[in-house]
């Protein structure tokens, strides 16, 4: 049993089989995470590859403590202040907004709109960009590879906020496709959006080699049959 930098618990079973679930009172969250499909920390492959696809909350951008505060100030909107601990904040990353929003509802017994919710999370979220940073190492290494195999974003964003934090970050040109929550019906840790960009690069899912930061970003790019570069949290010293 180990723990990771979310206050999440990865405990390995004998045929290499990972359940993370995070300790929380209220929301009870478990994810099955393959190992076995090549989960390695920080260790960029060289060779054995055709395709690279990126999240980019966490993952290629410094993202996460701005689109939490911003969750805090769309649900202090609706009324619902506290009811979204930076932990469970941190377990659920890569989810969309508004699938958050129906198990929030469904753990707390709120009726809060997730159209409503998404909104002004998005909106709060935008007024935060200049608080967003580059990862440098992930970055640094999509720019290794720009011209030699196609890579894409895959991120569990709508589109608006995907592209103009890859603007305001110079990502734009840096990658072939970007798929967001909005061109999926199923969000992570479903593993549509990571099916969708080896399909739009011309890449076999198996082919590909996926970034990850969040747990049920992990386990959908392993379901979608990618090998998996687990990306650490940025520390941040207070």
């Amino acid at each position: 049993m180990r723990t990771n930098d979310s206050g999440a618990e990865i405990a390995l079973n004998s045929g290499g089989v990972a359940n993370l679930f995070h300790k929380s009172a209220n929301i009870s969250l478990k994810y099955r995470i393959l190992f076995g499909t090549c989960v390695s920390a920080m260790d960029f492959p060289t060779d054995g590859f055709e395709g690279l696809v990126f999240d980019l909350d966490g993952t290629l951008v410094d993202s996460m403590p701005a689109h939490f505060e911003a969750w805090c100030e769309a649900l202090s909107q609706v009324g619902a202040d506290g009811v979204f601990g930076e932990d469970v904040f941190y377990a659920m990353g890569g989810r969309p907004t508004k699938d958050i929003v129906v198990q929030l509802n469904e753990e707390y017994g709120l009726k809060l709109d997730p159209d409503t919710v998404a909104f002004a999370k998005k909106k709060a979220f935008l007024e935060r960009l200049d608080q967003v940073t580059l990862n440098e190492e992930v970055v640094e290494y999509a720019k290794t590879w720009r011209g030699k195999v196609p890579m894409a974003i895959a991120t569990g964003g709508s589109r608006l906020v995907a592209e103009k934090t890859l603007q305001v970050l110079g990502l734009s040109d840096l990658f072939d496709e970007v798929v967001t929550a909005d061109d999926v019906t199923n969000g992570k840790p479903d593993p549509e959006v990571f099916l969708q960009a080896a399909e739009r690069i011309g890449i076999e899912p198996t082919k590909c080699v996926a970034f990850e930061d969040a747990a049920p970003g992990i386990m959908a790019a392993q379901l979608a049959g990618m090998q998996v570069v687990a990306v650490p949290a940025p520390m941040h010293l207070v």
